[in-house]
């Protein structure tokens, strides 16, 4: 039984990693070797791409908005995300199903709607080109809330009760007990959140027109010309833009998974 698992396995990585291969090779050709037919498999080890890489964009400024407003997000919603969830999944109040429903309903609606508003948001409060811009808007997501409130919902209320009969209050309980309790559920959402602002590209495109106050992804974006792209510089941009996340999704990748499991326990 191992061994058909294997069979299939394998193959199956070796098509999902093909694509990274290929960008590595392509990171290494000239313009021609990366646009002739039938395309060439061996490069020619030009390791210069990278180096006009370096002089075709401010990557240094980029790479630091990218990390800013990563990290930013991700606390955010780590935050605001688990405190909504906490309230959702073990306090009482007054048409706590309807508002969570109204929660979830955000998620049917197409994030594109929210662009007009959200920009001319930004623009009122003079945060165009700037990196509250990119951060702000980003800070919370019901998606986040769901996923959390999944985690809450499956720990055992048993060490909830004991510590309120000690005399802890929702917020000591919340902050002390149940939100250590919850690090899988934190550390898949804030992989998840990571991974959705390191790769955002429209929303960035929108709010931040200056090359300098850019993150990765519009910075590489803007590499497309109308009429040719330089091919394996835009693939050496987008292999050093991809390995920060790769690194932080196979450090984290087990309580990831872990995370990611325990959500479904309990509806």
């Amino acid at each position: 039984m191992a061994k058909r698992v294997h069979a299939v396995l394998i193959p199956a990585a070796l098509v999902m990693v093909a694509p990274f291969a290929w960008q590595i090779v392509t990171s290494l050709k000239t313009l021609s070797e990366a646009t002739q037919v039938p395309p060439s498999l061996l490069p020619s080890g030009r390791w210069q791409n990278y180096g006009r890489m370096f002089d075709l964009l401010p990557f240094g400024d980029q790479f630091l908005n990218t990390v800013l407003m990563a990290v930013g997000r991700t606390a955010g919603q780590v935050l605001l995300c688990s405190m909504a969830a906490y309230a959702f999944a073990r306090l009482r109040f007054p048409f706590k199903n309807v508002i969570f429903g109204v929660f979830l309903s955000v998620l049917m609606v197409p994030p594109q709607l929210f662009v007009i508003p959200q920009y001319q948001i930004m623009a009122d409060l003079g945060w165009l080109n700037s990196l509250q811009a990119l951060i702000v808007p980003g800070l919370f997501s019901a998606f986040g809330v769901f996923l959390l409130r999944q985690f809450f919902m499956s720990l055992p209320k048993e060490l909830e009760e004991a510590a309120r009969l000690d005399g802890a209050g929702p917020v000591r309980v919340y902050w002390s007990i149940m939100l250590p309790l919850a690090r899988p559920g934190l550390v898949a959402l804030a992989v998840l959140v990571l991974l959705w602002s390191w790769n955002d590209l429209f929303w960035p495109l929108v709010v931040n027109t200056d090359p300098e106050k850019m993150t990765l992804s519009a910075g590489l974006a803007s590499l497309q010309g109308q009429f040719q792209t330089d091919y394996p510089v835009l693939m050496a941009g987008s292999l050093l833009a991809s390995l920060p996340v790769i690194a932080v999704f196979v450090f984290l990748q087990r309580q990831f998974i872990q995370g990611i499991a325990h959500t479904g326990i309990k509806g």
